[in-house]
Formats: structure tokens, C-alpha cells, sequence
């Protein structure tokens, strides 16, 4: 049986899953079946055979981040071997210093930021300061990446941040510009550093224009993420295998790049 890495998971403490799946459900305008809660996730995931997971949630204000991150690490703890767990940081934290050597010292792997949610522009000083920060730790980000509904992070502004932090990892999720992928393959292949995910986009295109897309960042720059809890990972995983693509090219997508990116064996 393949081995898959679902790169691209939320998940929340059980105390506000509920209020969290609500708000991406609003936010987004989508009927969603997943709770957002650890359990749910593996179980969700076992049904294709997922054997890691990259777990992250978001602070939309900045006291929300050492919560946050000290529950991603107690989640990756109590789950060794199946999680690798990304943080959160924010912008307008008073301490983006001592909020990232908290992080670090957790065991935290990266960082996940969402421009959209945190209201900040990826072009912007907020996101330099930012990036500098993290770039000090040799870590990889992953930023949700474009909506034509907020001027945030959408492909222009990502280059932005690329150009100023050429030797930082950068996963720019959505192909790298929801819904504006005109724009995201026609600026954004360049930067080698650069990989993109998959999540919540397969729904929106044909499989024809989902190969289009590989193959313009790359077989081997593109990770398979559900985005739990939005989408089912059954279905995620049914549209994939619907796209054109090599066995080599689907094993690099589902396994390999992320693997080589977390630092996972095999």
C-alpha cells in the first residue's frame, strides 16, 4: 500500500473545535463533516492510508500563540511518530522573539502563518520583521497563499516576501494563490525554494488544469494536503488520482517531498 503525508491539517483543543470548524465554515462559505479534533483527523486519514501528519492551527490575535503552540507540541508528543507540528506566531505580538524561542523550544518544526486570517499583507513591514525572525531558525513556513476577496497574500505580495527571504523554505499552500493560479504559475516557479500544496483547490479546477499547475511549480515541489477539516480526505484523495500524472510523480506528491521537507525517514 502507498505511503501518503497529509502536509496541510488543522486542529484544535476539544474545547473551542466546534467554534473553529464554524468559523472556517463561515469564512469560507463550505459545508464541512470533520470536527477539527486530533481523533478525527487519524481516522479520517486511515482510510487511505495516511502514516504522518502535518499538524498546525492559526492565532488571530497575538495572546492566542504560546496556547497554541504548547498545545501542537503536546499533540505531536502524544502522538510520536504520526505528527510533525508546525506553530503559529503573529505579527503584532509585543515578543516575536521570545514567542519564536518558545516555539523552538517545544520541538515545533516550522511555522504556519495565514495572512488572510491575521490581517497583514505578505509585502508588508509587519511580515519582514516577521520573517526575519523566523528566518534566524533555519525553518521552513507555511503560508496560505491567495483570495481575490483580501489583498493579503496574493501572488504579487508573495514574491515580495520570496524576494527578501531567497534562502528560506516556503510552502505557499493553494498552488500558491487560491483561485488565482494564472498569476501564481505565471510569478512564482522561479523561486527555488518555493513548494505549493494542493489543499482545497483540487475542487475548484479540472484534472487537466491541476496537471497544468504540477507541472509548472514541479512533480517534486508540490505536497497532497486535505486541509482537515475542510475536505474529506477520501474525497481529496479521489480527485488526485483522477490527474494525469506519473507513478513516480504521484509517490514524490503524496510522500516524498513531504518526508524530505520534515525530515522523516523513508
Amino acid at each position: 500500500m502507498r505511503k501518503i503525508i497529509n502536509a496541510h491539517c488543522h486542529i484544535y483543543p476539544a474545547k473551542i473545535a466546534e467554534r473553529a470548524v464554524e468559523g472556517i465554515k463561515s469564512f469560507y462559505d463550505l459545508d464541512m463533516s470533520l470536527n477539527g479534533m486530533t481523533d478525527d483527523l487519524i481516522r479520517d486519514g486511515s482510510e487511505i492510508g495516511v502514516v504522518h501528519y502535518l499538524v498546525h492551527s492559526v492565532a488571530t490575535v497575538p495572546k492566542q500563540v504560546r496556547s497554541i503552540n504548547e498545545f501542537i507540541a503536546e499533540e505531536v508528543r502524544s502522538h510520536e511518530g504520526l505528527f510533525t507540528g508546525f506553530g503559529t506566531m503573529h505579527p503584532d505580538s509585543d515578543d516575536l522573539e521570545g514567542d519564536f524561542e518558545h516555539l523552538r523550544s517545544l520541538g515545533l518544526k516550522g511555522v504556519k502563518l495565514h495572512p488572510d486570517f491575521q490581517q497583514f499583507s505578505l509585502d508588508s513591514d509587519k511580515a519582514e520583521r516577521l520573517g526575519k525572525v523566523i528566518n534566524k531558525g533555519n525553518i521552513p513556513i507555511l503560508v496560505h497563499c491567495g483570495d481575490p476577496r483580501y489583498n493579503y497574500s496574493n501572488p504579487e505580495q508573495t514574491v515580495k516576501f520570496l524576494e527578501k527571504f531567497p534562502d528560506m523554505t516556503v510552502i505557499g499552500a493553494h498552488f500558491g494563490g487560491w483561485s488565482m493560479w494564472d498569476d501564481a504559475i505565471r510569478m512564482l516557479p522561479k523561486f527555488e525554494n518555493f513548494y505549493v500544496d494542493c489543499s482545497s483547490s483540487l475542487y475548484l479546477m479540472t484534472e487537466q488544469r491541476a496537471k497544468e499547475l504540477i507541472k509548472a511549480f514541479g512533480a517534486d515541489k508540490v505536497l497532497w494536503g486535505s486541509d482537515y477539516p475542510m475536505w474529506e480526505a477520501s474525497a481529496e484523495i479521489e480527485r488526485f488520482d483522477k490527474i494525469d500524472l506519473t507513478e513516480e510523480e504521484k509517490d514524490l506528491i503524496l510522500y516524498r517531498n513531504a518526508a524530505k521537507l520534515l525530515g522523516l525517514e523513508g
